[in-house]
């Protein structure tokens, strides 16, 4: 299958190392920066890139290349107009997460990819992780019982360099802050076990980077539509350096609390079918590792297209995790409760926001 990437920026390379160990044919490369396009090319094996050609226009690489997939490793202000450029020229699209940074621009994507007959993909990979699975397949059997809450933490360090290295970073514009992206994932784990959100207040403030425009401390309460309940504790403020990520789920029959980069730290997994570690719970339902990293979602991605079926991590499921968090920014901003769902919200909402 025919493969392009968009955008040869620093987690370019992680979108490469996914490409060739999926087995697709690297066509072209494209970044408006023709010497990051050529640093991310000679990343491929040298018998792998004699075909590959590296454009600054991606409306010329569609036209000439016709790649079958195209990944997005772009700036989250700009997804829409290219990913949409992208499936009106016949291509499926995997996108870094977010899928955008308001619901008009994923709305836009999502009906690009009905009416071109396409696959839009968002990259949620920790949904691939063996734990989180394990999770969610105890969450669907109903080993916990009754999910009666959840809390994610999310304890990182962003230092001035960090934002130093792309001026779009931390920007409501282009970016938005330590909840739409170090968060996310997270958030959109809560989402996909504990199912969809009724209502969430929270607060966010900008402590410690006062060179950015958004949130570097977010706090929110979730109530979800079953009756459970979540907290998130997102902040980009740790000294010196980051702690480990964190999240448990607590039901009237089972409790799981990970930790680490891929959650799979056990500090506690325990229900009361007796299943007492991860170990056991990976063979009770059958759950196989498929990866780390990017890998996973490029093959569910090709399970797609081959199967005709969307992605774990469709278009419609990475708008619900930004759904959330703009739900999130809207009650910090308004000091009130936020039903959901919401019938707008932008990240741009909020330029200004912490401006004195």
């Amino acid at each position: 299958m025919k493969y392009a990437l968009i955008g040869c920026g620093m987690i370019a390379p992680n979108h490469i190392k996914a490409a060739l160990e999926t087995g697709l044919e690297i066509s072209a490369l494209c970044d408006v920066n023709e010497a990051a396009a050529r640093k991310i090319l000679e990343t491929i094996p040298e018998e792998k890139r004699a075909g590959t050609a590296v454009y600054t226009d991606h409306r010329r690489m569609l036209e000439e290349v016709r790649p079958e997939l195209t990944a997005l490793a772009l700036g989250s202000g700009i997804k829409r107009r290219i990913a949409c450029d992208c499936m009106e020229a016949g291509a499926n699209v995997i996108v870094e997460k977010p899928v955008a940074l308001s619901l008009e621009d994923a709305d836009a994507m999502i009906s690009a990819a009905e009416k071109n007959g396409v696959r839009l993909c968002v990259n949620h990979q920790l949904r691939f992780t063996p734990s989180v699975r394990a999770v969610k397949a105890a969450a669907d059997s109903g080993a916990f019982g009754r999910l009666l809450h959840a809390t994610a933490q999310v304890r990182r360090n962003r230092n001035k360099a960090y934002f130093d290295a792309a001026p779009w970073r931390g920007t409501w514009k282009d970016d938005g802050g330590t909840l739409m992206n170090q968060c996310i994932h997270y958030t959109d784990l809560l989402q996909w076990v504990l199912g969809d959100v009724e209502e969430v207040f929270a607060y966010t403030d900008r402590l410690t980077h006062p060179y950015i425009e958004a949130e570097d401390l977010g706090l929110a309460l979730v109530r979800f539509r079953s009756g459970a309940y979540a907290a998130v504790e997102g902040t980009v403020n740790v000294y010196p350096n980051n702690l480990s990520d964190s999240m448990a789920f607590f039901g009237e029959q089972g409790t799981v609390d990970v930790s680490g980069k891929y959650l799979d730290e056990e500090r506690r997994w325990m229900f009361s079918d007796g299943t007492a570690s991860l170990a056991e719970s990976l063979e009770k339902y059958g759950i196989r590792d498929l990866g780390a990293g990017h890998t996973p979602i490029y093959r569910d991605m090709l399970g797609a297209l081959r199967e005709n079926r969307e992605p774990v991590c469709s278009g419609t499921e990475g708008r619900k995790a930004l759904e959330l968090i703009l739900a999130i920014y809207e009650s910090a901003a308004s000091g009130k409760p936020v039903r959901l769902p919401l019938t707008r919200g932008a990240t741009t909402d909020h330029i200004g926001r912490f401006d004195k």
